[in-house]
C-alpha cells in the first residue's frame, strides 16, 4: 500500500493530525485522509464535494487560526491535485 505523508483530501500534513489519520470502517487507520476528513470509512463532510469548497473551507480554518489568507491560499493550492479530487 502507498505510504502518504499529506492527506489526500485536504493535504494536512499527517505529522499535524492527532490522531495521525482517519479510520476506516473496520475502525482501521486510514493511510490516506486525515482524522478531520475522514471517520469510520466516511467524509466528515460530505457537503464538501470539490476541491474548490475544500480549498475554501481550509483557508477559512488557518485564517481563524491567526494565519494570513494569502498564506493560507498559498498552502491550499494544491488540493485539486490530491487523490479524493482526481477519481
Amino acid at each position: 500500500m502507498k505510504t502518504y505523508k499529506f492527506c489526500q483530501s485536504c493535504g494536512m500534513p499527517f505529522k499535524q493530525d492527532p490522531q495521525k489519520g482517519g479510520t476506516e470502517k473496520d475502525g482501521s487507520k486510514s493511510m490516506k485522509y486525515c482524522s478531520y476528513c475522514y471517520q469510520k470509512g466516511k467524509f466528515t463532510s460530505p457537503e464538501i464535494d470539490t476541491p474548490q469548497k475544500m480549498q475554501s473551507f481550509c483557508i477559512e480554518k488557518m485564517k481563524e487560526q491567526g494565519m494570513p489568507k494569502f498564506i493560507a491560499w498559498v498552502f491550499t493550492r494544491g488540493i485539486p491535485k490530491l487523490e479524493r479530487w482526481n477519481k
